[in-house]
């Protein structure tokens, strides 16, 4: 492979602007790629995996070249993770860097920059997990993420949405835990497909799909998916009830909700209900002790997701993980009073980290002991799913091949 000078050069600008952390690296990316228009398809790919690459292993890599500077960094990421010879940047990348980076030694590394995370998450991972453990978390976080389907139950089988991929020269298998997840080999453009403009396949992690199964609505159940974004989780469990019950999404967010509607329309689902929290208070209030189930994912500082999103560890400090952890424990204990008796309470986070986690549900049951803990793995279990993490459902993509999740399970007694 054979890069052209004008092409890297489009790698280091849209790097130094990533580089600024001023903003989410795929909105940085996709500014970058509007305000240069004349990219191909395929440069633009070439652009993206190179500031990627760097942002998963920018500690490891900096070690390697000897510099933070964007040029060695990319000269770095070229060599050492995409494996181009030194003639494929023959005259692009000074010869001496292309030498050092070949010969450093990655093992004499400390932990922390051989795990690619800023020091204080390396510690508190360390402190969490062992060592040991904390290496194979952080490893696992370094690698590209699968693109994962969920299936439209409520429309279409697993096992014919499958057979229709393979038709159409799409490979997937399916996914070890979800009942209605597939995972597609590559990336190809799933929004091309039928089965996506016809609403019969979403694009969700399957880690994010289970928490559907956790919360397991009822067909008739009035529900509350309270921190919907754009709602993909919604969508999940609208699929459950299949068409009967009453969901409300909420979020603070109208911009947001939005996007909600013409998914919903495209998924064949009409039972969906928006509620603009701040804005629609009132209403939300006349929901207090009335509803059936509610989700909770919360807004998290998204560490399990850093598979897709790697430059979150370089935007977030250890003081947004303070003030996050204090916004979780509003939004649970206010969510928690749209639940009458006998009502099940979902809390989950894309998070890995204790203060967003197992502190947050402590705290909740300590100051709220009218809600009992439920086990998530025999909540699993019961629907037949065969995933046991105990009491509490963590997942890592090290160990289950998924984003990294948290989830925590309630019912509030008489």
């Amino acid at each position: 492979m054979r890069i052209s000078r004008a092409v890297l050069a489009h790698a280091r600008a849209a790097l130094v602007t990533t580089l600024r952390f001023d903003a989410p690296a795929d909105q940085c990316l996709s500014r970058y790629f509007r305000d240069h228009r004349n990219l191909g398809q395929s440069d633009r790919a070439f652009v993206a995996e190179a500031v990627f690459a760097v942002l998963r292993r920018k500690r490891s890599l900096e070690a390697a070249a000897g510099s933070p500077e964007p040029q060695a960094l990319l000269a770095a990421a070229l060599v050492r993770i995409q494996g181009l010879s030194g003639r494929a940047l023959e005259g692009l990348v000074d010869e001496d860097l292309i030498r050092r980076i070949r010969k450093a030694e990655g093992d004499a590394l400390p932990a922390a920059v051989r795990a690619d995370l800023p020091d204080w998450l390396w510690e508190r991972l360390g402190q969490q997990h062992g060592e040991e453990e904390a290496l194979g978390i952080a490893r696992g976080l370094l690698n590209p993420a699968p693109l994962d389907l969920r299936v439209n139950l409520a429309r279409i089988e697993r096992s014919a949405a499958h057979a229709r991929l393979a038709g159409d020269g799409l490979e997937s298998d399916l996914t070890r835990y979800s009942p209605a997840g597939l995972r597609l080999a590559g990336k190809p453009a799933i929004n091309r497909h039928a089965l996506f403009a016809d609403g019969l396949v979403e694009v969700q992690d399957e880690g994010s799909q289970l928490l559907a199964w956790l919360l397991a609505p009822r067909r008739g159940e009035m529900i509350a998916d309270y921190c919907a974004g754009a709602g993909g989780k919604t969508l999940a469990a609208a699929m459950l009830m299949r068409g009967s019950g009453r969901v409300y999404a909420m979020d603070v967010s109208a911009k947001r909700l939005s996007a909600l509607a013409p998914r919903a329309a495209r998924a064949g689902i009409s039972n969906v209900h928006t509620l603009v929290l701040g804005e629609d208070d009132a209403r939300a209030r006349r929901l207090a002790g009335k509803l059936d189930r509610v989700l909770v994912d919360a807004p998290c500082s998204g560490f399990g997701t850093l598979r897709r999103n790697p430059d979150l560890k370089w935007r977030h400090g250890p003081d947004a993980i303070a003030e996050l952890a204090a916004k979780q424990r509003r939004i649970l204990g206010a969510a928690a009073r749209l639940l009458k008796p006998g009502g099940r309470l979902v809390y989950a986070t894309c998070s890995i980290l204790h203060e967003e986690n197992d502190a947050v549900t402590a705290d909740f049951q300590r100051e709220h002991p009218e809600f009992g803990p439920l086990s998530c793995a025999e909540l699993l279990a019961a629907q037949r799913i065969a995933l046991d993490t105990g009491d509490r459902l963590r997942l890592f993509p090290h160990l289950h091949g998924t984003d990294g999740f948290y989830a925590a399970v309630f019912v509030k007694n008489s």
